[in-house]
């Protein structure tokens, strides 16, 4: 497969709002939603359209980047039966997660603790395929396993032989969690495990650490998560490193949009605490956002934050049916 850059989920920070603003700074060619959680039910359709309103505007985002949906659970059955309904709405895939690291969610079987299980993520990942179109991409997400990597090639060939036509690996076990740094020599020994392209993921905040990752990994292909959420022009800067690297005046104005974009669906009282999120993150790259950030540590009210960054009022995005913002669907129809 030629080179790709996929943008990772990151659960309560990088969403579908963040998704639309990190795809307007370029570079990236595809995304993958945050998880769906899928226990003993089927799920109604605004659940999905909740987590991943790009399923409204054909899968993509405003700046057409396609999206995956990505599921987690760990009942094969019921699994298949909420990939059929999800893959009638048009998502780029269906994607599997066998990577989450959080306690809630493995104390519930779902996640990294799978990856005990070699025979289940097989059978997860088959029975998804069999659900969904020919036509419709599946792929999976690891980890390199949960407590050691004793398993991970067997856990890879699992995923592999039951369908998956990608993998991402993140290289690290999930008592490793995000503590650097991230195996990707490991990761390498999945690629030659398997015959499917193999994506590498973790650590990777630099246009250096890209390569290295790459000459390690042996993958040409790498999913961005944190790091581009940091600098939201790594992408740009690993396809072209001989480049000057896209600055703070790519970054500055998607700083507001990201703030309009949230008014339509995140609560005043919590509207700041988002936008602070991201510019600690933003900090670690840019002089810039270290000042805004030390401006706008304090204060929590919507008001005060738009008069200390300069923006003007949040005009709230249309809403859809539970409060999901529309933005999407609403410029490809204006």
């Amino acid at each position: 497969m030629d080179p790709m850059l996929l943008l990772a989920p990151m659960e309560g920070l990088l969403d579908f709002s963040l998704r639309d603003i990190l795809t307007r700074a370029g570079g990236i060619d595809r995304c993958v939603s945050e998880f769906i959680r899928v226990t003993d039910q089927l799920l109604p359709e605004r659940v999905f359209t909740r987590v991943m309103p790009e399923l409204l505007n054909g899968g993509r985002t405003p700046a057409g980047v396609p999206v995956r949906a990505q599921l987690l659970g760990s009942d094969p059955a019921c699994l298949a039966d909420n990939a059929a309904v999800l893959a009638a709405l048009g998502p780029a895939g269906i994607d599997l997660n066998f990577g989450c690291p959080a306690k809630t969610v493995n104390r519930h079987r779902g996640g990294a603790v799978l990856l005990d299980e070699p025979e289940l993520l097989h059978d997860i990942v088959a029975a998804v395929r069999r659900a969904v179109p020919a036509g419709m991409p599946v792929s999976a997400k690891m980890r390199l396993g949960n407590v050691t990597d004793a398993r991970m090639v067997e856990c890879a060939q699992a995923l592999a032989g039951g369908g998956a036509e990608e993998l991402v690996v993140h290289g690290r076990t999930k008592l490793q969690g995000y503590k650097p740094p991230a195996y990707w020599q490991h990761i390498g020994r999945i690629r030659e495990a398997v015959a499917v392209p193999v994506v590498a993921n973790g650590e990777i905040w630099t246009v250096q650490d890209a390569q290295r990752c790459r000459a390690e990994s042996g993958c040409t292909s790498l999913m961005l998560g944190r790091g581009m959420v940091a600098d939201p022009g790594l992408a740009w800067a690993i396809r072209a490193p001989l480049l000057p690297p896209p600055g703070w005046g790519v970054v500055e104005p998607l700083l507001e949009r990201y703030w309009h974009l949230i008014a339509g669906h995140v609560s005043p009282r919590h509207r700041s605490g988002r936008l602070k999120q991201w510019l600690n993150l933003l900090r670690q790259r840019f002089p810039q956002a270290e000042a805004a950030y030390q401006r706008v540590r304090t204060v929590n009210d919507c008001a005060g934050i738009e008069a200390l960054m300069g923006f003007g009022p949040a005009a709230p995005v249309p809403l859809g049916q539970d409060g999901v913002a529309l933005d999407a669907a609403v410029e490809v129809a204006g």
